[in-house]
């Protein structure tokens, strides 16, 4: 990743609550599957209301939890904090 790009987010992916992160994460793998957030929710085993308020980022999902979200996505829980594309679906997708 170039300097240019760290100045143009502003660093933000480096000091980026980690509840924001994980929860764009989960909502820009979601959204790549085109699954919705209800069907998410069923397949996984969780709340619908739940898995929303892990995208939003206002859930503090426990490393158990974060683990069952990404099999149910069939990704390694690493890919839930990368911060380089949370910022990108972020930009990209910001209202």
């Amino acid at each position: 990743m170039g300097r240019g790009l760290i100045s143009r987010f502003n660093r933000s992916w480096l000091v980026m609550d980690i509840r924001k992160r994980i929860g764009w994460n989960v909502r820009r793998l979601r959204k790549e599957r085109e699954i919705t957030q209800e069907d998410f929710a069923t397949d996984s085993g969780f709340d619908r209301g739940y898995i929303s308020g892990v995208e939003r980022g206002v859930r503090n999902p426990s490393i158990l939890v974060l683990e069952r979200i990404a099999n149910a996505l069939g990704v390694d829980v690493v890919e839930l904090l990368d911060a380089e594309k949370a910022v990108d679906y972020l930009h990209v997708h910001r209202r």
